[in-house]
């Protein structure tokens, strides 16, 4: 639903040019009120459609592409996939060696326009990637990589939004047992966030650059972030990057 949101924001469409499929069409009676066609066969949803996204489960890719591979229209449609883990040739390899196709790691953020998503392509014009360039855009930032980058991009990414997420619980912990009431600690620890991460975004400054303007010598935020890094902070950080990128390179078989 992100995703349709982003159609309409980027003014690509209007909502009753989009259809979304789902196996249980109660779920999906909110958004057929508010203007969206939906269905239950994905093989009629797609014809006519300039671009077709398919947001799946890896496990259920292979079923969903087997059923489309007959209506498919290679030389007019161009497919977005979000499917974690699955590589922009197993699309080719079901439904044609020219299928454009896009494939697009967001997260969870794009809910509150605050999106960083990795986008490859294959066979894809450069009108097609400006097209899914805009569309993710509304919802965030976009950035253009190889397709060999795609795990890694699944792990600082879509998976780095729990890594953060966790960093921050813990800094509102801490500042619970220094005194705070825990809600205000979380108001706290999340603004604080929020705002190193816009000073990196608008000075496009390096980390380190930043904590420099507010250590200074025998401080208590240089003592601070010794004794974190005593205690394994930035290597548990990238040794849990690395095991969810090998992750994500296996979640989908290609049967």
């Amino acid at each position: 639903m992100a995703l349709a949101e982003g159609l309409i924001r980027a003014g690509v469409c209007r909502k009753n040019d989009i259809t979304i499929t789902r196996r249980n069409l109660a779920s999906l009676s909110e958004y057929a009120k508010a203007g969206y066609k939906i269905s239950t066969n994905n093989k009629e949803a797609i014809k006519g459609a300039d671009t077709v996204f398919m947001c799946v489960l890896p496990q259920q890719l292979d079923e969903v592409l087997n059923e489309l591979k007959t209506a498919v229209d290679v030389k007019k449609q161009l497919f977005v996939s979000v499917v974690t883990g699955a590589h922009t040739q197993a699309f080719r390899d079901k439904l044609g060696s020219k299928l454009r196709i896009i494939r697009a790691m967001p997260n969870t953020a794009m809910k509150v326009g605050e999106s960083m998503t990795c986008l490859a392509a294959a066979n894809a014009t450069q009108r097609d990637i400006e097209l899914v360039q805009s569309i993710f855009n509304t919802m965030g930032q976009s950035l253009l990589i190889s397709e060999d980058m795609m795990s890694a991009a699944t792990a600082l990414c879509a998976c780095g939004i729990a890594f953060f997420l966790r960093t921050i619980r813990a800094a509102s912990q801490g500042g619970v047992e220094i005194g705070f009431h825990a809600h205000d600690a979380l108001q706290i620890a999340s603004q604080t966030a929020l705002g190193a991460a816009k000073l990196l975004i608008a000075n496009q400054t390096h980390p380190e650059q930043e904590i420099d303007k507010v250590t200074s010598p025998k401080g208590c935020t240089i003592a601070g972030l010794n004794e974190m890094e005593h205690q394994g902070l930035s290597s548990a950080l990238i040794k849990g990057i690395k095991l969810s990128a090998n992750m994500a390179g296996n979640l989908y078989k290609q049967s």
